[in-house]
């Protein structure tokens, strides 16, 4: 799925040889937050990180700030117990060893004194130690100690699996966001330090640049350490709402040509997304991409980019967009619960071809849902409706829907999309993203989200009962069937999903050069053919549904994987 680059890989895998395991607990991003973590209000983070990349270890110092919503005896926080504590403060006040406890990951801190509301209380956390690396970034979390080309270091997090706590105290829950999240990145002199937000300033003292970044309501795992001796690309965006956006871009030296083809592919993309769905979230921030030893990952206003500047048919970097749509479907709306992970990756994943109708027209539109649909393994549906970690969504062999919420995700809204029409479709997706469908910058925040409340507003936004649509396409594992029976110039149609839930999706047919639409109310339609007369299902593609001669296809990719498996 990634390619890691040569020079990289081996350090890559001695950094991952002898490391101590992760718990259960750290492993699984997401678990459900206790009553004691449900009242806090988390105020504010200031990391500050030392990075030592002679070592690959990193020294932490970091002050918590938080308020409460009901009396509290104790903090409960999230850090990899792999990570030795120095020293807790409360306060101010140095907290005895006896008072805190780390057994499996999950940092319990009891305090001097209750914290009731109206209240706030500041918890210091200073540790060391080497941070988990990643065998296989991102696709498992960790650390990543690089080196770039000429041997200098390159560094860089993605902890989208295992969460935020893999290197700072933090509640690893999607909805555990802090309001704002200061960033004191310290590293060897000269390299840089590129972090989320607004840059607050450098310092250099003893051979150490200490560098500051600001953000607000930052993603749990969108906060994300990137060092490098990186060059820096600048430029600004006029957008449509009348507001400057900043575009940023640390790139390594070598690539200055092809960093700046790139950097030219920011503003097109900023226009597509602001003119389809809304303003550009963070514009009082930044549009920041920042080149990395692995693929890519959306952190906020910082997005990971190591695509290796790719070229395709299609004329973008597709990797670049799936990453930025990731700012409004993933950092501004972000997933209450694991389980609703498909409104980051099924929104994100329908960017791309609307973005390739918009630069290119239809054929590139319906080449990249093709390209999309031959991924669907329907082995299980793309939300539960119960709570979910992480890996309970992406890992298959644990049940979950896996690379469905992002193809099949897609898919769904394509089909969506044609059948309440793009006016309805859009103002759902806005109203989703934004919390209202008139957006303007400054008067929206970042907000959560759930499946039951898309479909609510898609609902209201057509005026239609869409339950039988969202219970066949997202509660169900299998397709929707359709099955066509010819019988003399009679063709009989009819609709079956796994459950026998009802189905009544119209659909379009083209009999010799007519095209009549069936409206399927119970399920069930018929069209009358003349003699000799042929017929295609949904010539224009716009429904999702079972086709055999793609099961077919794939049946012969995984026949053809197992010969290559066997034969090395």
């Amino acid at each position: 799925m990634t390619k890691i680059v040569p020079f990289a890989s081996a350090l890559l895998l001695a950094g991952c040889a002898s490391q101590p395991a992760l718990t259960d607990y750290s492993v699984n991003s997401g678990a459900t937050r206790s009553a004691d973590q449900l009242a806090l209000e988390f105020d504010k983070a200031d990391l500050q990180l030392r990075v030592e990349p002679a070592s690959r270890s990193i020294r932490g110092d970091v002050l918590l700030t938080f308020g409460t919503r009901a009396p509290l005896e104790r903090i409960e926080l999230d850090l990899d117990r792999n990570l030795p504590i120095d020293a807790i403060e409360v306060d101010g006040q140095a907290l005895a060893a006896s008072r805190w406890r780390n057994p499996d990951g999950k940092l319990t801190i009891e305090l001097p004194q209750r914290l009731v509301p109206g209240r706030q209380v500041a918890i210091r956390v200073r540790y060391h130690g080497q941070p988990h690396v990643a065998r296989r970034a991102p696709w498992d979390g960790g650390f990543v100690w690089s080196q770039t080309p000429d041997g200098q270091p390159w560094v860089a997090s993605a902890v989208q699996g295992e969460g935020c706590d893999l290197f700072w105290p933090c509640i690893d829950h999607p909805t555990g966001k802090a309001r704002q999240v200061d960033e004191h990145i310290t590293v060897p002199a000269p390299l840089v330090a590129a972090g989320n937000g607004i840059a607050m300033g450098v310092t250099e003292s003893d051979g150490w640049r200490t560098w500051h970044w600001r953000t607000r309501n930052p993603s749990t795992y969108g906060i994300a350490i990137n060092v490098a001796p990186y060059k820096l690309l600048e430029g600004d965006y006029k957008s449509r709402y009348g507001n400057t956006i900043p575009l940023r871009m640390w790139y390594l030296p070598q690539n200055e040509a092809k960093a700046r083809e790139l950097f030219a592919e920011f503003t097109p993309m900023l226009d597509f997304f602001e003119s389809t769905i809304g303003p550009y979230p963070f514009g009082d921030e930044k549009m920041g991409v920042v080149e990395t030893p692995h693929k890519g990952m959306e952190h906020q206003t910082i997005n990971a980019y190591g695509n290796n500047y790719a070229k395709t048919a299609y004329g973008y970097d597709e990797l670049l967009q799936h990453e930025f749509a990731h700012e409004w479907f993933g950092n501004q709306l972000t997933n209450a619960d694991w389980d609703d992970m498909w409104l980051h990756e099924g929104l994100g994943s329908y960017m791309q071809p609307l973005y390739m109708q918009r630069l290119r027209g239809d054929r590139e539109y319906y080449a990249e849902l093709m390209r999309q649909r031959a991924g669907i393994l329907n082995k299980a549906p793309i939300v539960s409706g119960k709570h979910k970690l992480e890996e309970d969504v992406y890992d298959t062999k644990r049940g979950g829907p896996g690379g469905d919420i992002y193809g099949k995700g897609s898919l769904v809204l394509h089909t969506l999309r044609g059948l309440v029409g793009d006016d309805a479709f859009f103002r759902t997706v806005r109203q989703m993203v934004y919390g209202t469908d008139r957006p303007q910058p400054g008067r929206f925040a970042p907000r959560y989200g759930t499946t039951p409340e898309f479909i609510a507003l898609a609902e209201r936004a057509s005026g239609r009962d869409l339950g039988w649509f969202f219970q066949a396409y997202l509660y169900q594992a299998a397709l929707p069937d359709l099955q066509a029976t010819r019988s003399g110039n009679t063709l009989q149609l009819a609709w079956k999903t796994e459950k026998n839930t009802p189905f009544p999706m119209p659909v379009e047919v083209r009999a010799g050069t007519r095209l009549l639409t069936v409206p399927m109310t119970d399920g069930r339609g018929s069209v009358a053919l003349g003699d000799g007369e042929t017929y295609t299902l949904d010539p224009h593609s716009k429904l999702l549904r079972r086709e055999e001669h793609i099961e077919r296809f794939q049946k012969y990719q995984e026949e053809q994987k197992k010969k290559k498996a066997g034969a090395s």
